[in-house]
């Protein structure tokens, strides 16, 4: 997936002027409270790195999301093949991180259809999933508005994220396809 549109946003891959965006975006303590830590610039820098590794490796990753009407870089949507070692993995993630800014309008639900339908239709995967700290209640509203389904039975301690950090237990969230 290297373009998707949806009726108000454009996912795509990643330009060199995104980076000041999502910098500002990923060093927001805001955005990022349900996340261990802000990022650097270098660290932005290196995600988008990975990202576009991800891109090739896989045929799809978290994407650059952008308004049509005004071309205003808003954040990141996209699927990513999750590995780490967890009773669920290896699996299709549907993923997103949107500037604050940009939250309330209904983005994050639009372009997580179109990419969730996107990896049914074109990947013809069986099952996709969204995963958070147990109390990021936006994101968990955001899944639930998607049609995705939760059972505390999948509830997990996120192999990246350090024992005995507050953020350690994640809930995991499910849609296979209708």
């Amino acid at each position: 997936m290297e373009y998707l549109e949806t009726p108000r946003l454009i996912l795509r891959l990643w330009k060199p002027e995104d980076i000041d965006p999502f910098h500002a975006l990923c060093s927001d303590p805001e955005v990022m409270e349900y996340f261990p830590s802000t990022l650097s610039k270098e660290e932005t820098i290196a995600f988008i790195e990975r990202l576009k590794a991800n891109q090739k490796k896989d045929g799809y990753s978290f994407m650059a999301c952008e308004r049509k009407d005004t071309g205003e870089f808003v954040g990141f949507v996209g699927l990513s093949y999750f590995t780490h070692p967890t009773h669920f993995s290896p699996c299709v993630e549907v993923g997103w991180r949107l500037a604050k800014k940009h939250w309330g309008h209904g983005f994050a639900p639009e372009a997580s259809r179109a990419v969730v339908d996107y990896a049914f239709q074109s990947l013809k995967v069986s099952e996709v999933v969204a995963m958070t700290a147990v109390e990021n209640w936006k994101s968990r509203r955001v899944m639930e508005k998607i049609g995705m389904t939760y059972n505390s039975a999948d509830d997990f301690d996120h192999p990246k994220v350090a024992d005995g950090h507050p953020l350690k237990r994640h809930v995991l969230y499910r849609i296979k396809p209708s």
